[in-house]
C-alpha cells in the first residue's frame, strides 16, 4: 500500500503544479465522507482502497445523488472490470500503469464535458424520450428510466442530435475522450443496455455509420 500512497502523493504534486487544488485520502470510508461533505469538481478514485473499495465508494456517492465526475483507477484489466466500474456510476476508467499525460487529458476532458452539460439547454426531447440534463433524469413517455452515468452520457450525445446519425468515434470522443485506449466496442455495450431499458426501437443502428435516436 505504501507504493499506492507514493503514487497518490506524486499525482497530487503534479496536478497541483497544473493549477488544480488537490486533496488526498488513502481510505475508502474517508474518501466517501470527504467527497460527500465538500463540492469537488472531480474525483480520481482508486478501486483498490482499504476500508471501502472504489466501486462501493462510487456507488454510495451516486446513490446519495452526488453527480461529481469520477475517474476510476485500477490495476485490473479487461472489459468486465471496466463495465463494472462504469456501471457503478463512474464517468471514466484508467488502467494502471498509465501515462501521467493521459491522466491529465482524461481529467481535462471530464471537466470540459461537465462544463458543456451545465451550459447546454437543460431538457432535450426526441420522440417519446425526454432527457433532463440538469436533473440527470430520463423519461420515456410518463415512465422514468433509471440509467447509469455512462448510459446517460451516451444517450445525451444522441439526444443532442435527434434524428441524425452519430458515429461511434464521436460518441467515444465526447463520452470517453480522445485518449481512450480501450475497446471501441464498449459503445455497443452501452447502446445495447440503453435499448433494453428504453425499448429496441428508440435507438436505430445505421450500418457502417453509427446510431440515431428516433425523433418521432
Amino acid at each position: 500500500m505504501e507504493d499506492e500512497k507514493r503514487l497518490a502523493r506524486s499525482l497530487a504534486a503534479g496536478l497541483t503544479a497544473e493549477g488544480y487544488a488537490v486533496d488526498v485520502v488513502h481510505d475508502g470510508l474517508e474518501a466517501l465522507h470527504r467527497a460527500g461533505e465538500a463540492p469537488y469538481d472531480l474525483v480520481v478514485l482508486d478501486i483498490m482502497l482499504p476500508g471501502m473499495n472504489g466501486y462501493r465508494v462510487c456507488g454510495a456517492l451516486r446513490a446519495a445523488g452526488n453527480d461529481v465526475p469520477i475517474l476510476m483507477l485500477t490495476a485490473k484489466d479487461g472489459e468486465y472490470d471496466e463495465a463494472e466500474g462504469l456501471d457503478t456510476g463512474a464517468d471514466d476508467y484508467l488502467t494502471k500503469p498509465f501515462s501521467y499525460v493521459v491522466l491529465v487529458a482524461r481529467i481535462k476532458a471530464l471537466l470540459r464535458r461537465r462544463g458543456r452539460a451545465e451550459s447546454a439547454s437543460p431538457v432535450l426531447r426526441a420522440g417519446e424520450v425526454t432527457v433532463d440534463t440538469a436533473a440527470r433524469r430520463v423519461h420515456r413517455g410518463d415512465a422514468e428510466i433509471a440509467l447509469t452515468a455512462k448510459e446517460f452520457a451516451v444517450l445525451e450525445q444522441l439526444a443532442l442530435r435527434p434524428g441524425e446519425v452519430v458515429g461511434k468515434p464521436e460518441i467515444l470522443e465526447h463520452v470517453w475522450d480522445f485518449a481512450y485506449d480501450g475497446d471501441p466496442n464498449i459503445v455497443e455495450v452501452y447502446i445495447s443496455s440503453l435499448r433494453r431499458k428504453l425499448g429496441a426501437s428508440v435507438i436505430q443502428t445505421v450500418r457502417g455509420a453509427g446510431y440515431r435516436l428516433a425523433d418521432r
